[in-house]
């Protein structure tokens, strides 16, 4: 994607464009790549982490509850901080916080600690929160709000892009950078010297890829200070006296489903790679489980895609509806099958997942005005969701079996599709083409 060059000028400032500005989009979807890139490597280092700390599946699960519940401490502060220096300064310390905890890995590593691991984990996830309380509902008011949610799916579908190529990163370089991991009897009969050994050998092929992951988040945060992005003045600033978030029911209804979408779409992943090892499913050996999770992930790079399209002309709300109700059936004929059946259908969610959030999204905040960025942040700490459901499911997986488990993620579709055919409706609703 051609991006313009920065310039040190000062920004244009605007209210609602009547126009999508392009040039200001290009830039800001490098953002969306990245996050989506570094979400996405949780997925690589739980199976990791698993093997290699000797956890189950609730412990091991403490990775994407660290990780998603920063969201959750970060997401209102994010939101003031927007309020106090605007959308631009606030991506860029999105930025420079997500390169110092990508750094923290490096650490991690050489000691190694599973605890350290989690830190690290906390102040990127922190610097995440800043990045997309600030991106997300910048996109939404770059052009006109009919075309809102078109925008963010362009967007979104960068992001998945990021998730797309991002197992095929850790496959390489993290996963098959070392030796293949000892069986987990062969583990826990060595001697403390030769486990420690053993721990620093298979963590080491953390360090090299996160230190060139810190490098480009410091390198882009760079980019974006220099760069000259408009300033949207009908949502920047601050709000009425008296007005508050709480009073828009279509938001607080949104930030349900965003809390219920990101849990659903990270549960499903980060258990996919142990799915399709066990031998009922797939009996693959973890590195090639980990090849597959590309098609779960670039279903969603190809939904959005679609998605970006067909919403130029198609109500947002049915159309998420539709693909929840969709989600929800794949995710049950995988629990109810076995072999290629369960495979397949469990990763052509992906593409139903595509247009999820960032529907909920621009449905929850349309009409917010000057509260866009208080509303963005509840929305962003909903991805809570993404902490908690994970180890609901983890919990769920030791009981009944990672293959019922499953049945949380079922459930949390039925609720978004209430919501986009029904719980999104409200007296500023965007409109269609």
């Amino acid at each position: 994607m051609a991006i313009a060059s920065p310039s040190n000028s000062t920004p244009t400032s605007l209210d609602s464009p009547v126009k999508t500005n392009y040039s200001a989009m290009a830039m800001v979807t490098t953002l969306f790549f990245m996050w989506g890139f570094l979400t996405c490597l949780n997925d690589i280092l739980i199976p990791h982490l698993k093997g290699l700390f000797d956890l189950n599946y609730a412990q091991v699960m403490l990775v994407q509850f660290a990780f998603f519940t920063s969201y959750f401490v970060f997401s209102m502060p994010s939101g003031k901080l927007i309020e106090a220096v605007g959308y631009k300064r606030a991506m860029v310390a999105g930025l420079v916080t997500m390169g110092i905890g990508t750094g923290l890995f490096v650490p991690a590593a050489m000691v190694p600690s599973f605890p350290l691991f989690l830190t690290a984990l906390v102040i990127l996830a922190g610097g995440m929160t800043i990045l997309q309380t600030s991106a997300n509902p910048y996109v939404a008011v770059l052009g006109p709000p009919r075309t809102a949610s078109s925008r963010l799916n362009l967007t979104q579908a960068f992001n998945s892009l990021g998730t797309t190529v991002a197992p095929y990163f850790g496959k390489l370089l993290i996963l098959g950078a070392v030796a293949a991991p000892v069986a987990v009897e062969v583990f826990r009969q060595m001697g403390p010297e030769q486990r420690h050994a053993y721990q620093i050998e298979q963590a080491s092929a953390i360090k090299t890829p996160y230190i060139g992951l810190a490098i480009a988040l410091f390198i882009l945060a760079g980019i974006i200070a220099l760069y000259k992005l408009p300033i949207i003045r009908s949502v920047e600033g601050h709000a009425q006296p008296g007005e508050s978030i709480w009073q828009h029911r279509h938001l607080v209804l949104g930030a349900l489903g965003i809390f219920v979408y990101v849990g659903a779409e990270v549960s499903i992943g980060s258990f996919l790679v142990n799915y399709f090892h066990e031998p009922e499913i797939g009996g693959l050996t973890l590195a090639a489980a980990a090849g597959l999770l590309s098609y779960y992930w670039g279903g969603a790079m190809v939904g959005r895609f679609i998605g970006s399209a067909l919403l130029q002309k198609v109500n947002p709300g049915i159309y998420l509806g539709i693909n929840a109700l969709m989600a929800c059936l794949l995710v049950v004929t995988s629990m109810a099958t076995v072999g290629h059946v369960a495979m397949y259908t469990i990763l052509a969610v992906g593409f139903f997942n595509s247009i999820m959030f960032p529907s909920i999204f621009t449905l929850a905040i349309d009409g917010l005005g000057p509260l866009t960025g208080k509303g963005s942040g509840l929305l962003i700490a909903a991805i809570v969701g993404g902490a908690i459901l994970p180890e609901l499911q983890g919990l769920l997986a030791d009981r009944i079996g990672i293959h019922h488990a499953f049945v949380l993620a079922a459930i949390c579709y039925v609720y978004i599709a209430f919501y986009g055919f029904k719980g999104s409706k409200h007296g500023h609703e965007v409109a269609t083409v």
